[in-house]
């Protein structure tokens, strides 16, 4: 079951209205759509601040500059903005973006707020370097020497290759209880 209930925007609208134009209370309007009221207080909020284009739904991620996350955390600092008062006025999704940056904030200083590079870091340059081989440059057969020689080196990828297999197989075996 889906633990985060999707709302429309259709119905997110209708119950800000309600709550507008029928003076009607968060917390009878929540009982009464058995929502919680201060699901029904942020979206009020939402509407108050934005309109009801802050209701609809987004579209992708959103990625934030360094200096707008430290515009946030310095309006919550100077003005005492809760988190919640925070993320309707700057229109973000969740507290947990806040919260987040404050403690990258904390532990790394303004430079911990920079974008972060995801999946895996490029290969060095020396790794680079032995996983080149020679090119050939003639069609002449190969000596016996060079046969060896190409055949050593075939193996010893291989080898190379199946220790890493090995290794990541043992380590797999770790992770599972």
């Amino acid at each position: 079951m889906d633990k985060k209930k999707r709302h429309s925007f259709e119905f997110k609208l209708a119950c800000v209205k309600q709550m507008d134009e029928h003076y009607r209370s968060a917390k009878s309007l929540g009982e009464e759509l058995g929502i919680t009221y201060s699901l029904l207080e942020t979206w009020y909020s939402i509407y108050k601040h934005h309109g009801s284009a802050g209701l609809l739904p987004r579209k992708g991620k959103r990625i934030f500059s360094p200096t707008f996350k430290l515009s946030v955390l310095r309006a919550i600092r100077e003005e005492s903005l809760s988190l919640k008062e925070a993320r309707v006025r700057f229109d973000l999704s969740s507290d947990a973006h806040i919260i987040n940056w404050q403690k990258r904030l904390d532990e790394f200083g303004p430079a911990g707020l920079e974008p972060r590079t995801k999946g895996r870091r490029p290969m060095t340059k020396k790794a680079n370097q032995q996983i080149k081989r020679k090119v050939r440059k003639s069609n002449k057969p190969l000596s016996r020497e060079e046969e060896l020689l190409q055949e050593n080196e075939y193996l010893r990828a291989e080898n190379a290759l199946l220790k890493k297999l090995q290794a990541l197989a043992q380590e797999e075996n770790k992770r599972k209880p």
